[in-house]
């Protein structure tokens, strides 16, 4: 693990562009979800996981698998 795995990385500019790019498809989807799925555990349970991996989304355009920032 490198060790800046926990501490905060100021994403490139290319990186940020690409974050904005992926944020904003991820809210698109998110809010097809919320107006398809039937309310109830499950659809909050998707909705949170969802936004989980929109997270680590940021995570994988900054760092290296193995926590080092990525060029």
């Amino acid at each position: 693990m490198h060790e800046s795995t926990f501490a905060y990385l100021t994403p490139s500019a290319g990186q940020i562009e690409t974050m904005a790019k992926v944020r904003g498809d991820a809210a698109t989807f998110a809010r097809t979800l919320e107006a398809l799925l039937p309310d109830g555990p499950d659809k909050t349970y998707t909705l949170r996981k969802f936004r989980e991996v929109a997270m680590w989304a940021n995570i994988a355009i900054t760092r290296q698998p193995d926590g080092t920032p990525r060029a």
